[in-house]
C-alpha cells in the first residue's frame, strides 16, 4: 500500500474540513431603553441592538498539557516472519501488543474559528512484546514462558492540523518525528510462578535515531478547559538501521489534556 499516497489524501481531507470552518454569527439582541423620569413623558419603545459575537477567545493562542496510554505494537514484514514462525510452532510463540505512556506539552494556534495548528513535545513509550511456552501439554503445569520485550522511549514532535467539526469536537492530523531515547530488550524467563531470569540488554545502537510518521484521531474539547481524544501513530520509517529486517512502530493513544 502507498503510505504517502494514503496519508496525503488525509491531510488534504483535513484542509478540507478547515475550509468550511463558520466564521464569528452576528447576534441580535433586544436592548429595552429604561424610561427615564424628566421632560420626556412617552413610553419607552424596546429597540433592537445590533452586536458581533467576539471570537477573540476563540482565536487566542493557548498552551496545554497531555498525558495518556499507549498501546504499542510493530508491524511490517519482520514481524510477519514472526507470525509466521509462530503459526509452525502451534502457538508456543505469541505477540502482544506493550503498554505504555505519555506525557507532554502542546500550543494551540488558532488560523480560524474552526480551524487551528498544534505542535506539540512528548515523552511516549513504544515497543512490542513476544511471548514463548512449552509446546508440550504434559509440562503445562509448570507454567513456564519467556518474554523478549522491546522497551523503546521516545521524544515525539508532531505539527497537527485541527479541524473543529462542531463546538468541542475535533478530529486531528499530521506529521510526527520521532526521536530514540532508549531502547532496551528485557527478556525474562519464569516458571510455576516465580521468575528465574530477568535480563535488559541495550539495543538502542540498532535502531534508527529518527523515525517519521504520520498521527490521525479525533477528540473533544469542554469550556472547562479539559479535553479527551484518542490517536493513532503510523510509523513509516524501517526501525532497523542496518535494514536486516523490516518493521514500522504502531501505536494507539488515549490521553487527558488541559489548556491554559
Amino acid at each position: 500500500m502507498n503510505t504517502k499516497r494514503l496519508f496525503g489524501r488525509l491531510a488534504a481531507a483535513t484542509l478540507l474540513f478547515s475550509a468550511f470552518s463558520l466564521s464569528a454569527e452576528a447576534q441580535v439582541q433586544p436592548h429595552r431603553v429604561p424610561n427615564y423620569q424628566g421632560n420626556y413623558q412617552g413610553k419607552a419603545q424596546a429597540r433592537p441592538v445590533y452586536s458581533s459575537r467576539s471570537t477573540s477567545t476563540a482565536l487566542t493562542p493557548k498552551i496545554g498539557l497531555r498525558a495518556g496510554l499507549n498501546v504499542s505494537d510493530w508491524s511490517g514484514d519482520a514481524v510477519q516472519s514472526v507470525m509466521d514462525v509462530a503459526d509452525f510452532a502451534n502457538g508456543a510463540v505469541t505477540k502482544e501488543m506493550k503498554p505504555g505512556f505519555h506525557v507532554g506539552m502542546y500550543a494551540t494556534l488558532p488560523i480560524s474559528a474552526g480551524f487551528a495548528i498544534e505542535p506539540g513535545i512528548s515523552y511516549s513509550e513504544k515497543g512490542t512484546k513476544l511471548v514463548g511456552t512449552m509446546p508440550f501439554e504434559a509440562l503445562d503445569f509448570l507454567n513456564a514462558r519467556v518474554t523478549a520485550t522491546s522497551r523503546m522511549a521516545y521524544i515525539d514532535v508532531p505539527v497537527l492540523a485541527k479541524a473543529y467539526l462542531t463546538p468541542g469536537f475535533y478530529i486531528f492530523a499530521g506529521p510526527q518525528a520521532s526521536f530514540l531515547v532508549s531502547n532496551n530488550a528485557r527478556v525474562e524467563a519464569s516458571a510455576l510462578g516465580f521468575s528465574a531470569y530477568k535480563q535488559d540488554f541495550d539495543i538502542k545502537d540498532q535502531f534508527r535515531t529518527v523515525d517519521f510518521g504520520v498521527v490521525g484521531g479525533l477528540g473533544y474539547q469542554f469550556d472547562s478547559g479539559f479535553g479527551l481524544s484518542a490517536g493513532y501513530d503510523y510509523g513509516l520509517s524501517s526501525l532497523d538501521k542496518n535494514n536486516r529486517f523490516d518493521a514500522q512502530n504502531r501505536v494507539i493513544k488515549a490521553s487527558l489534556n488541559y489548556s491554559f
